[in-house]
């Protein structure tokens, strides 16, 4: 009769029994909590959709948060204040797996979030994440309610690493570290699925490279099913010796206890933790993204970041032929055989005339983000069509691009592409395009990129550090008179772009080089070029990472007339354009080629580890 017929919905609980939801945030209150959680862990679409009560989110969430509110301020002194932490479960239904919308759960969090600021939350606790879809939908609904309400108040996220080592879907602890820190949480940690020991690794992993504080709340050890139910073995003082280490050895700075964790847990906690200063962390972050299940960083050790291009429908037949049959096994086949051959990251471009984008890339990210382990560049001029994409990736993502084509104002690609990129926490590829067209020499490409990043590092709140700047590649095979020092402006626009910003990332779209060339020719000027770029300063290239020839692959003849044409070496009775020409003249690249895996599969075991 308490539960009003809905079994199991402890939030109802907050209208029909407060009085026993006020009871057991004054237990832990007597115990020396500093602050609970709401009874609101249940109180999101999913849950209460069950119930076919999902209209009652607010009014649920609001009457929790009145309840932990009305409590904590019975103890609060004026010495010692006590707080409510709003809590946000995950739900039953993962947006990853196709179980239910992102906007839909956005939305509902949203609600929530407006509910729980209503009721007087001092912070929002988004917690036991196991999607991190799931876990960006309630920071993002979060935020969104904190900006309505005009109330913005401290945001911690918190997942939850099963005992394989991952999230429940595969997603390593740097996959959603990569993912959430940008979203502009204020805390973030681990709690519930395990015990304190089994959480040490993937906590020393936070603590090493997280640049906010950090938070944890295990279970009181891993349950054991008993004859009378789920029993959790840790006592009272093995728990807080466990969380004492933890600020101690790794500067955690909010603990507390998840599941089995009763007043005598958290009495025990606060006597051991109240004597020991946090380490002090040098954490050390690694700019970079992420797909749902590993996070890739920018500064690759022994290569430049490959972004592998040809998961996009203007520059491969075969992607562009596959999308538009609606053959999209094939289109997975392509991204993973690009994972093979030695790509980082995938650009994924849907744009084709004709097509409706948005719809494309809804399609095409969403069998990506559980089908390639690679994070995703998503590559459109649309920002309907990177909407997509961003609801439907759980890792944190490239957009490309933004520039000022259009300008900057209110309505401009730029600004509604933005606005995408800054909620998202996405990193970013800016062209050195402006209002007057794009930049050929190098003086107006460092101009152009001197101007975005300033502009989106001082009102969109982005690190220089994710900010990726594509200095333009154009074809230098026409023979055209106009073209002939753009690879040469290019190259000189990388080398002092990273000499004034140090931080920032560059790119190019490496084959536009040799645009009109015989294959076998454009391997090795794509190649070289691409090598000198490296030489420069340059990150990352979008490129098909197996096409790449390294220098002692290629002859010297041939290198040296790729290096004369990139540096426009002309002189009486010698073009480097033609002497290309002349060298590949009816030359072929073997498309029995084999792949960068199988080249390595062949080699000795030993050779292949170095």
């Amino acid at each position: 009769d308490d539960f009003a017929g809905l079994e199991g919905c402890n939030e109802i609980l907050n209208v029909t029994r407060p009085d026993v939801v006020r009871a057991v945030h004054r237990g832990y209150f007597e115990a020396g909590s500093d602050a609970v959680e709401t009874n609101t862990f249940g109180a999101n679409l999913a849950n209460l959709s069950e119930y076919d009560i999902a209209g009652r989110i607010f009014e649920l969430s609001e009457a929790g948060a009145r309840l932990a509110r009305e409590v904590a301020d019975e103890f609060s002194t004026p010495d010692r204040p006590r707080f409510v932490l709003g809590s946000v479960g995950p739900g039953t239904k993962l947006p990853t797996l196709g179980h239910t919308k992102f906007v839909a759960l956005r939305d509902a969090y949203e609600q929530e979030v407006r509910g729980l600021l209503a009721g007087g939350v001092d912070a929002v606790i988004v917690e036991t994440a196991q999607d991190i879809l799931q876990a960006k939908s309630a920071i993002i609904g979060a935020k969104r309610a904190m900006a309505a309400e005009g109330r913005p108040v401290p945001l911690i996220a918190q997942v939850a690493v099963e005992t394989t080592g991952t999230m429940l879907l595969g997603s390593e602890i740097g996959a959603a570290l990569a993912a959430l820190e940008p979203l502009g949480i204020d805390l973030i940690g681990l709690n519930c699925s395990t015990g304190p020991a089994e959480m040490s690794e993937h906590l020393r992993t936070l603590s090493k490279h997280a640049r906010i504080p950090l938070s944890v709340m295990p279970n009181a050890g891993l349950p054991e099913l008993r004859p009378e139910g789920a029993v959790y073995p840790l006592s009272p003082d093995e728990l807080a010796e466990a969380l004492a280490i933890f600020v101690r050895e790794f500067g955690v700075r909010l603990v507390g206890g998840c599941c089995g964790t009763t007043a005598e847990h958290v009495r025990a906690v606060i006597e051991a933790v109240g004597q020991v200063t946090p380490a002090r962390r040098r954490p050390r972050s690694e700019p970079g993204v992420s797909s749902l299940y590993q996070a890739v960083p920018f500064a690759q050790d022994a290569s430049v970041l490959m972004i592998g291009e040809r998961t996009n429908a203007n520059g491969s037949k075969a992607f562009r032929e596959a999308m538009l049959a609606g053959r999209y096994e094939d289109c997975v086949e392509i991204a993973r055989a690009q994972t093979r051959d030695g790509a980082h990251v995938l650009d994924l471009c849907v744009d084709y005339v004709g097509r409706d984008g948005a719809a494309d890339m809804a399609e095409l990210a969403g069998r990506f983000a559980t089908a390639s382990t690679l994070p995703i560049m998503l590559d459109s001029t649309e920002p309907d069509v990177i909407r997509a994409g961003l609801e439907r990736l759980g890792g944190r993502c490239v957009v490309n691009s933004v520039n000022y084509e259009d300008g900057s104002g209110p309505g401009s690609r730029f600004q509604r592409t933005m606005e995408l990129v800054r909620e998202h926490g996405a990193a970013v590829v800016v062209m050195c395009i402006d209002e007057e067209g794009q930049a050929r020499t190098a003086d107006w490409k460092v101009r152009v990129a001197t101007r975005i990043i300033e502009d989106l590092t001082t009102n969109w709140g982005m690190r220089v550090s994710d900010i990726i700047v594509d200095t333009l590649t154009f074809p230098i095979s026409t023979g055209q008179e106009e073209v002939r020092r753009d690879a040469i402006e290019t190259i000189e626009a990388i080398r002092r772009l990273k000499k004034r910003y140090p931080e920032v990332q560059t790119t190019l779209g490496i084959s536009n080089v040799s645009f009109g060339l015989n294959p076998a020719a454009r391997q090795v000027l794509n190649s070289v070029f691409l090598h000198e770029c490296v030489q420069a300063g340059l990150d990352t290239a979008i490129v098909h990472a197996s096409k790449i020839l390294p220098m002692s692959r290629i002859p010297d003849e041939q290198r040296m007339v790729a290096l004369d044409l990139v540096y426009d070496r002309r002189r009486d009775g010698y073009d480097p354009l033609q002497k290309l020409m002349e060298l590949f003249e009816g030359a072929t690249v073997s498309s029995s080629k084999a792949s960068r895996a199988e080249e390595l599969a062949a080699l000795p075991l030993f050779e292949r580890l170095q």
